[in-house]
């Protein structure tokens, strides 16, 4: 039977490390809950806090203050003892792999079977099983060195499952990859979510990723998580200088620095990115507009879906009577977010 994914819940959990006579705050006052089956992508740059919050998850870390629950239980101040326990549920999966050398794709995935005391015949089904779900049963014989990067991370991902976990969590799990292959790895990892319940934390600095496969997003800066939510509730409608960035590399619907000059100098009139969402009202508006004789002409523009919304930023240049245009945006104002592009 497939495991039940697990919950986490972070309670006011801070951080601080202690060196060389100063504190550092790797992790402020967050306060965030990830339900069972649940992919959550923890997104920041480097030194935002990610992986320190990984590492609390698993408590190779532990909060200097507040509560860290896992399926209820909280694991602040837990023993040694019982946190190695608690480990056997979580799989990691890492940026560079971590597969030892000397043994086959087959003898990786065996390794922790082998930890946990399973019997021979029941390791070698399961490491069988695991092959097969990875797509690499023809690759069980070959060492690391033989492998391609998307193979051996699917060799990773299938010892992470190998002892049945709950929770699995992904350390920037596709960054050592190329485009292709990170699709390839982030769909294996959805089909790992949707059949067999796991729960998900994906830790990236890619917001493609974040795109491809999370149901919730948390956006680290200093330590902090800044915005939290649906994945098409921040991508939509972003609320922080640090979000709007990250989302605006993956979705690329509005101009940069440069385009943006060079549609101003490329013709008269006025420029206005309107943020377009499902009833935003735009083309209706744009239309009564148009018989005002407000010409307006889309000049840039990204719509995509997300979590079966559609969304998107349209730039349009108007030109017109500056009473009918000013009445045209003042109707959009009602409705959606609009901003003008200036010098």
């Amino acid at each position: 039977m497939a495991p039940t994914g697990t919950r986490i819940e972070f309670r006011n959990v801070s951080k601080v490390f202690r060196t060389g006579g100063r504190e550092v705050v790797a992790v402020d006052d967050v306060t965030l809950t990830v339900e069972p089956g649940e992919v959550l992508g923890v997104i920041g740059y480097s030194g935002a806090g990610k992986s320190t919050l990984v590492r609390l998850i698993n408590g190779l870390d532990m909060p200097t203050s507040g509560q860290l629950l896992l399926d209820g239980t909280d694991i602040v101040g837990m023993s040694e003892k019982k946190l190695r326990g608690l480990r056997r549920n979580i799989g990691m999966i890492f940026q560079q792999f971590n597969l030892l050398q000397s043994r086959t794709a087959e003898g990786n995935i065996e390794y922790p079977l082998q930890l946990a005391g399973m019997d021979k015949a029941e390791r070698k089904a399961r490491v069988a099983e695991l092959l097969d779900f990875v797509g690499l049963t023809e690759r069980g014989k070959n060492y690391p060195e033989q492998l391609s990067g998307g193979q051996k991370q699917r060799v990773g991902i299938a010892r992470a499952l190998a002892t049945n976990p709950s929770l699995l969590l992904a350390d920037e799990a596709t960054s050592a990859l190329d485009p292709e292959t990170t699709d390839e790895v982030l769909q294996l990892l959805r089909r790992v979510n949707e059949e067999l319940g796991i729960t998900i934390v994906v830790i990236t600095h890619e917001m493609d990723v974040i795109r491809a496969i999370a149901d919730k997003v948390a956006v680290m800066e200093d330590g902090r998580v800044v915005e939290y939510g649906s994945v098409y509730e921040v991508f939509s409608n972003p609320q922080t200088h640090v979000a709007k960035r990250f989302v605006s590399t993956s979705l690329r619907n509005t101009p940069n620095e440069v385009e943006a000059r060079e549609l101003l100098d490329a013709a008269p009139g006025r420029l206005f990115t309107v943020n377009l969402k499902e009833n935003s009202g735009f083309f209706g508006a744009a239309e009564q507009a148009r018989k005002r004789g407000v010409s307006v002409q889309p000049v840039h523009a990204g719509i995509t879906t997300l979590q079966e919304h559609s969304f998107g930023k349209m730039t349009v240049r108007l030109n017109g009577d500056d009473a009918a245009i000013n009445e045209f945006l003042t109707t959009l104002q009602r409705t959606t977010d609009i901003e003008e592009i200036t010098r």
